[in-house]
């Protein structure tokens, strides 16, 4: 469904903009990190480019939102993550030519247009590699901020640590095992792999390192609880100091992901209590399912009772939103008592008028709660949740001691789904969703030839070969070997509605707050929380379609 978006009047949302710089979202529904869409107001400070608490902001600092922008009905999301992809429109992140200043303009012109397809922060991929490519690659990867475009949060690197036998499109030449285990390592991706985070403002922001190997490879299994060793802050490591050196231990912070393998049942689940959080691409690259050793996929269903004491509980709550439907504010365009009011005109189905904002509203409710005005029936199954069972996660005896990843979701890691419905049948999607909801992370696994406007037919590649595109479909010309996606994460979040039967709100959870999550940056990235980074994705409610992108407190992309 096409929505057509009024020009904001309010000039730059940032710094020097008029008035106190907060910002109201009203009329839309919060995708929550529980799944869960809810009717609510979302308050931001444009200068900060942060979310903040709007009762404490309304009560407390005494402060009002000096714009209020409403969404006329539709999701409010955080922005979609983006933590598997090799590249998109025309640039791979794998191909470099010895020209930083290409390389670079390249990771710009992606992080720019990507915005469109709803991405506000991504994990460029690259994939097996010249051993003396790695340090000069993973250098240029480093996280990056792009003026008008989506956060860049790291690397990762899917290789070469794989097994030859799923080696898939990857150069088997270039593939090898660790046989110097941790220092195989090191010496492959140079100082990258230690590398601390960036400090921005007096704070260290997010650095993504994610490696995708094989746990079977000889010195890989013995690798994961060095490579998965939390980086310590400047002040810990300080103080650590000595008793590190003494040790000669080193913190890389990376998330070991298990791909590209073979692995026994056994060895994988081996590979989760040694700190592997996550897989890549499930269903691709791996065995298959079988019941006697299911392998990497069955670490899907480990029961957190088992090799536990005593037996696993769970604590279960139920959720207590109602129905949501999309109401007026009952304001009109232009200003009221100094607030400056932008109506976003959807072409969705309209609410019914009603209560102001809170952000205004002279009502007792808190500015941070739903007001309680008259609802109906909500528009469309997609914009509505019903009251459901959820599982917060396990309690069992020894989940604080260091088993199973040392976390309470620890024993059954996060997985990746290329959902183009052509790297993984709908049932099998739908088979793993209903397995491990919290564990699903979307990707797209994209390609160069990610980009929307590109038509279908024969591409040069590298190495002198040439891909085919079929709409999402990318193969290696001449063979049907799998090269990649040219899914889109606007795509992949509706064909994972249609293929699983869930609510729009539960599939935007599967790129917003699971990756977040499975990358430990959840009070940042992902999420609506207070605090968090104002990047955040509009969407409509019926079909799914990306309206307009913010990134830290910025519109930078709008449909017209």
């Amino acid at each position: 469904m096409t929505s057509t978006f009024v020009k904001d009047v309010g000039g730059d949302d940032g710094e020097g903009s008029a008035g106190n710089g907060l910002l109201c979202f009203t009329n839309c529904l919060l995708a929550m990190e529980n799944g869960s869409l809810v009717e609510k107001d979302l308050w931001i400070d444009t200068s900060k480019g942060i979310i903040v608490d709007s009762q404490k902001t309304f009560f407390q600092l005494r402060e009002r939102p000096s714009r209020i922008i409403d969404l006329g009905g539709a999701i409010l999301s955080p922005g979609f993550l983006d933590i598997q992809i090799n590249g998109a429109y025309g640039f791979d992140f794998s191909i470099y030519t010895g020209n930083d200043e290409e390389y670079v303009s390249g990771l710009t012109r992606i992080a720019n247009r990507i915005v469109e397809t709803g991405v506000t922060s991504l994990v460029p991929t690259i994939i097996t590699q010249e051993q003396s490519l790695y340090p000069k690659l993973l250098s240029l990867l480093r996280p990056r901020k792009t003026k008008g475009g989506a956060n860049l949060l790291g690397w990762h690197a899917e290789g070469p640590f794989l097994q030859l036998a799923k080696r898939g499109a990857h150069e088997p030449t270039l593939i090898r095992s660790a046989p110097k285990e941790i220092e195989s390592f090191a010496e492959t991706y140079g100082p990258e792999l230690s590398a601390t985070p960036p400090v921005v403002n007096g704070k260290e922001d997010v650095y993504v390192k994610i490696i995708t190997a094989a746990p079977e490879i000889p010195g890989i299994l013995s690798s994961i609880p060095a490579l998965t060793r939390p980086l310590l802050s400047s002040s810990s490591s300080t103080s650590s100091a000595s008793s590190t050196s003494s040790s000669e231990k080193k913190e890389y912070g990376v998330t070991f992901s298990i791909g590209h393998s073979i692995a026994s049942s056994d060895i994988a689940a081996e590979a989760v209590k040694s700190g592997a959080r996550l897989i890549t691409h499930l269903f691709n690259a791996m065995p298959q399912l079988h019941h006697r050793d299911p392998s990497i996929i069955g670490l899907l269903g480990v029961s957190p009772a088992f090799n536990s004491s005593p037996s696993a509980l769970t604590k279960i709550k139920t959720s207590t939103s109602g129905s949501m439907t999309p109401r007026g504010t009952g304001l009109k365009e232009g200003k009221k008592s100094g607030i400056e009011v932008v109506k976003k005109k959807l072409s969705i189905a309209s609410g019914t008028p009603g209560v102001v904002s809170e952000a205004i509203s002279e009502l007792p409710t808190p500015p941070g709660s739903p007001l309680l005005n008259p609802r109906t029936t909500a528009p469309s199954r997609a914009a509505s949740i019903s009251n459901i069972d959820l599982v917060e996660g396990p309690v069992f005896g020894d989940a604080k001691s260091g088993s199973w990843g040392g976390e309470e979701e620890g024993w059954r890691p996060y997985y990746g789904l290329i959902v183009d419905g052509i790297h993984s049948h709908p049932n099998s999607v739908r088979l793993a969703y209903m397995a491990h909801k919290d564990g699903c992370v979307l990707i797209t696994d994209a390609m160069a030839f990610m980009d929307p406007h590109l038509p279908d037919g024969v591409y040069p590649w590298r190495d002198g070969k040439n891909l085919v595109r079929r709409g999402y479909k990318l193969f290696i010309e001449g063979s049907d070997t799998l090269a990649g996606s040219a899914v889109s994460m606007d795509s992949c979040i509706q064909n994972f509605a249609r293929f699983t039967g869930c609510g729009l709100g539960e599939a935007i959870k599967c790129a917003t707050y699971n990756p977040a999550r499975c990358l430990r940056i959840e009070n940042k990235k992902g999420t609506l929380r207070p605090g968090a980074d104002a990047d955040l994705t509009v969407i409509d409610p019926v079909g799914g379609d990306v309206l307009s992108v913010w990134v830290d407190g910025r519109e930078v992309w709008s449909r017209e």
